[in-house]
């Protein structure tokens, strides 16, 4: 199926055939609503207070979706005692922020809850949604329409997963902060679907589709098309935010942090800027740690952060990153005979994931400790945990070797769906700096896990 979407892909290159990107993201009508799905509105999240925890969804397909549902389901199970009463780990989550294939985990838990562990192998996990795509793709009608191959991909989310929710759906209140990621692909920016971002497109995010954000934060470009949105005028003239302005003026001497701003403050050119396309999120992050990172220093650091919001400090603060993210075995060097572009490709590819992975969880792991240390003072001390979930750690090789041969795909079979959620869940509860963390805590894992060490 592959070879005959390239082989289809390559004639649609040669054809040249225009596609429009369909408009689906409404102005604001005056001012932001108060109800609008933001950092602002989510700050105070689900928890007690005295821990704030984060998760981050990698990309990878169903097996970064089926690696995340397990890290939630072993929440779920783990109690904690807080004030002396018992709490669900899973209900101490105040932000999930995810790329692609996780995205589509932590926007059905954002959109549903609980309701994820009743029905989201059966509508998501299981299902051979590749095949579906592949189908589309293949279509000449999908090739030779107006608004090209990603609306037809939207259909089919709408259709098996989200069927119809947008962000205001998601405003629970008992659920997290989701932070949906997506890349800009003509600036390089990362993009989070929460009004503060859509503030910049003078846009409202309520009505937005949740299927267009999550097709948006998987959406392999050349593939797929880029989901486009439209950059309207009319609230420019108040100028740009606060937090962006102060952010440019305090970033100037941190060459990263600058580029970031930069990216945003491109919104603001309206004459070159009359649209935005945005694509596969893992491009500029597939970790989702840079959203995490961003927001926070964006803010001016963890301290202003939990000022700008009135959120008192808490006494734990845990950061759990699912990276499922493979290392499979190349062939490549067992012979002289010289690899094929695909293989070519694919080398080059994972060199560069791998690097660009193990950079920002050093500066996470880094920015973490600093951001604690900055929220303590002598008479409260918030302690870290930098909680790192990954195929690496692994400790059989059989086990390690079948999920690094698992694909980026959308169509596993429920053998490898099932023993991936088991996997989240092993890996997290064996993670020493986890345990350390229910050790503080005064927790237990639940009595219906039977998760294998692995």
């Amino acid at each position: 199926m592959f070879k005959r979407v390239t082989i289809s892909l390559g004639l649609l290159l040669l054809s040249g055939c225009a596609a429009y990107g369909v408009i689906d993201n409404d102005p604001l009508s005056e001012s932001v609503p108060s109800s609008a799905y933001s950092i602002e509105n989510k700050a105070h999240g689900q928890g007690s207070g005295d821990i704030t925890m984060t998760l981050a969804f990698s990309g990878g397909g169903t097996r970064a979706a089926a690696l995340a549902y397990g890290v939630l389901e072993e929440l779920r199970d783990t109690t904690v005692l807080i004030d002396g009463q018992s709490r669900r780990l899973l209900d101490e989550v105040d932000i999930i922020s995810s790329v692609s294939g996780g995205s589509f985990t932590s926007a059905y838990y954002g959109l549903h809850g609980d309701r994820i562990f009743e029905d989201f192998k059966d509508k998501f996990l299981y299902q051979d949604i590749e095949s579906q795509l592949v189908r589309g793709l293949l279509n000449p009608l999908v090739w030779l329409g107006p608004t090209g191959r990603t609306e037809m991909a939207v259909k089919i989310y709408e259709e098996e997963v989200f069927h119809g929710a947008t962000f205001a759906d998601m405003q629970r209140t008992d659920g997290p902060l989701i932070l949906i990621n997506a890349s800009d692909l003509g600036y390089g920016v990362r993009f989070s679907f929460v009004q503060e971002y859509f503030d910049l497109l003078c846009s409202d995010i309520n009505s937005f589709p949740v299927s267009r954000a999550v097709t948006a934060s998987s959406a392999v470009p050349l593939v797929f098309h880029p989901i486009v949105v439209e950059n309207y005028y009319d609230c420019k003239t108040a100028g740009k935010p606060d937090w962006l302005v102060a952010a440019a003026e305090r970033m100037d001497n941190d060459p990263d942090m600058a580029q970031v701003i930069r990216g945003l403050e491109s919104y603001y050119e309206k004459d070159h800027r009359e649209y935005a396309h945005f694509v596969d999120g893992g491009i500029t992050d597939n970790l989702g740690l840079r959203a995490i990172y961003e927001v926070v220093e964006l803010a001016g650091g963890a301290g202003e952060l939990f000022k700008m919001h009135s959120i008192k400090p808490p006494r734990y603060a845990a950061l759990i990153t699912v990276n499922a993210s493979t290392d499979p075995e190349t062939a490549i060097d067992k012979t002289n005979k010289q690899p094929s572009v695909a293989e070519t490709i694919s080398a080059m590819s994972n060199v560069q994931l791998h690097r660009y992975n193990d950079v920002t969880q050093a500066l996470t792991e880094r920015s973490l400790e600093r951001w604690a240390a900055s929220l303590s003072t002598p008479d409260h001390t918030v302690t870290p945990y930098n909680v790192q979930v990954g195929f690496k750690d692994i400790l059989h090789p059989d086990d390690r070797s079948f999920f690094n041969r698992i694909p980026t795909s959308f169509s596993l079979t429920e053998e490898q769906v099932d023993r991936l959620i088991e996997a989240g869940r092993a890996l997290l509860r064996n993670n020493p700096n986890y345990q350390r963390l229910l050790a503080d805590l005064g927790g237990r894992a639940g009595s219906s896990s039977n998760t294998p060490t692995l």
